[in-house]
């Protein structure tokens, strides 16, 4: 009867990709070189994560270290505490760490959302939003960490 293939497709990192699932094979050695093919065009088509060594400092919602909305993120979302966002600086839009961007940090657990910009003074920093616990962001202070994220695909 030979080989069949059926297209369909699904969404991975928000991207369309093309899956081709194999319907009919009368032999083992056609139906082994069919998926090798499949799962070679696979490792072609995922986003590779990227990472960085950045200085990494924090920062909490208080009038002293931001203005008078010091919830209110620089592309206008509402923080809260306990929220796990950080801010990076505006070179690594450049890099795919873009809003809403998941990151993960060496050290920390789960992941951090992009939800802030720091002043365009900084270069290859992000900022750790530490609620309104003043005292863990100053003994935090600015230390090397390194991040790590998957770009979109252009």
């Amino acid at each position: 009867m030979g080989l069949v293939f059926e297209a369909g497709s699904m969404y991975i990192e928000r991207k369309q990709l093309i899956i081709l699932k194999l319907n009919q094979v009368r032999s083992t050695k056609v139906k082994l070189f069919a998926i090798a093919v499949l799962l070679f065009g696979l490792t072609f088509c995922r986003p590779k994560e990227r990472s960085m060594v950045v200085k990494a400092s924090a920062y909490n919602s208080l009038e002293a270290q931001t203005d008078n909305a010091p919830n209110i993120s620089a592309w206008g979302d509402t923080l809260k505490p306990g929220m796990k966002v950080i801010a990076i600086s505006r070179d690594l839009l450049d890099s795919g760490l873009i809003y809403q961007k998941e990151v993960r940090i060496d050290g920390f657990e789960g992941t951090y959302v992009v939800l802030d910009k720091m002043k365009q003074r900084y270069t290859k920093r992000i900022d750790i939003y530490m609620g309104e616990d003043l005292k863990k962001a100053k003994e935090w202070g600015v230390q090397e960490v390194t991040i790590h994220w998957i770009p979109e695909k252009k």
